[in-house]
């Protein structure tokens, strides 16, 4: 077996984690990739140092190490070629971890085929004018909408379907999956939404009203968003740098036409992870 090894060497405990799970992999007579960029730190393992398109067109399976916003970067790079991802914690919560630093023996049933695919809906995001595709992003936790002055609050437009049913005087729009109902739809009041239910979640964030609930849509359903005061409004798919929806565009956003795949060793279910990871939070 082929493992691609993306670690974010940002983090504390990276470094260490990673030059465990390549003593594992040796152990295992796996052979392991890491990209360029990581030769200066990796270059007394046995790893190879491929280009991108090498390293995870060629492997079987990739390894993120990091905390959720780390190996959620890896896995959209990874759906580029369709490969799945299993999450090492190296972070603080890490929900999208298979994995934890001390369970690296478990990286022999990685091998030996033993593991289960947790098929997750992605969001995909365009920014449209008209009929015309401006640009395009993905993402595996959320979309968010804001004005692109931070300071002040902004009218936005959701449609459904291409029929307005709401104008959010707000401090933006959170559209999430289920996967993402855990992050920051969670903090912003929304629902806590189990994975294998498939849907899309909107959540205003701090809405001027006396209502303001999230909703839950149905997975096929295509969501508008758009400004109703003719300002330059921000698209950011999963923290990454927005990009502008200015006056007379509208952000289109759907589920995407795949999924993230995400490798599951042990058998802890939804309910399992959510009580372990978030009962230090009570």
């Amino acid at each position: 077996m082929k493992i691609a090894l993306m670690p974010n060497l940002t983090r504390e405990e990276a470094l260490t984690v990673t030059f465990g799970i390549c003593s594992s992999l040796d152990k295992l007579g796996a052979d392991y990739c890491f990209l360029p960029e990581y030769r200066d730190d990796f270059a007394l393992t046995k790893a190879a140092f491929l280009p991108e398109d090498e390293a995870l067109g060629g492997c079987d399976a990739v390894i993120a190490i990091g905390g959720d916003g780390s190996i959620i970067h890896a896995a959209k790079t990874a759906v580029n070629y369709r490969k799945p991802i299993l999450g090492v914690n190296a972070g603080r919560l890490a929900f999208m971890a298979g994995l934890e630093d001390n369970e690296l023996h478990l990286l022999s049933r990685l091998i030996e085929g033993d593991y289960t695919l947790d098929r997750r809906l992605m969001l995909k995001a365009s920014i449209m004018k008209g009929n015309e595709i401006i640009s395009t992003d993905y993402c595996v936790n959320d979309c968010l909408v804001t004005n692109e002055e931070k300071q002040r609050m902004s009218e936005i437009d959701v449609s459904l379907g291409g029929s307005c049913f709401n104008s959010y005087l707000c401090d933006g729009v959170l559209v999430a999956t289920p996967t993402g109902s855990t992050a920051y739809s969670l903090s912003a009041g929304g629902p806590i939404v189990d994975p294998e239910l498939e849907s899309i979640l909107m959540t205003p964030i701090c809405p001027h009203s006396l209502v303001g609930r999230s909703l839950v849509f149905r997975p096929n359903a295509v969501l508008e968003v758009s400004s109703a005061e003719n300002v330059t409004l921000c698209l950011s798919a999963d923290g990454a740098q927005p990009q502008k929806i200015e006056p007379g565009c509208r952000a289109e956003i759907a589920a995407a036409e795949f999924t993230a795949d995400f490798i599951r060793i042990k058998s802890e279910n939804f309910i399992d992870i959510l009580y372990r990871k978030l009962a230090q939070r009570r």
